[in-house]
């Protein structure tokens, strides 16, 4: 392997990257319009964006669910960052980030259930988080039952 291709590792993890960030930037967003009270966009024919994020499952605990997900976002990209650099990290990156996503992915269907059963409204913006926690994890689980990769440059 010469070192200008991206070992599968590394594509993985840039795929983690892009998903985290277009997760990110949907939860912003929707973090935005919660908190200060501003139009949400849906683009036509696409749900009714404004009726999740107007219902009583919008927020949990008195924050709303979006601030959650911009949480979420942020550390997946925060143990990626760090991966590196500290050690119990670097230790358990595979695992952790398969924590979290695996958490991320069964919440985001119960989300899915609420938005299809109670809601009876799809918003545009929460799946776009939806099926980027949903690629983390899909992700994520893929690299927690790959071996290694000390146990594989020791094969080769």
């Amino acid at each position: 392997m010469t070192k200008s291709t991206p070992s599968n590792t590394n594509k993985l993890l840039l795929a983690i990257i892009i998903a985290a960030v277009i997760g990110l930037a949907a939860s912003m967003y929707l973090s935005i319009v919660k908190l200060s009270d501003i139009p949400i966009y849906c683009t036509p024919g696409l749900g009714d964006c404004d009726a999740d994020n107007t219902s009583r499952w919008a927020i949990l605990f008195g924050v709303p669910l979006a601030l959650y997900g911009v949480a979420m976002y942020l550390v997946i990209l925060l143990v990626i960052l760090l991966k590196d650099k500290v050690k119990y990290i670097a230790q358990y990156e595979k695992f952790i980030l398969f924590g979290i996503s695996c958490f991320g992915f069964f919440f985001s269907l119960y989300l899915l259930y609420l938005e299809l059963f109670v809601i009876k409204a799809i918003c545009q913006w929460c799946m776009v988080s939806a099926i980027s926690i949903t690629t983390i994890f899909i992700i994520s689980l893929i690299r927690a039952t790959q071996p290694p990769e000390q146990a594989i440059k020791r094969r080769k």
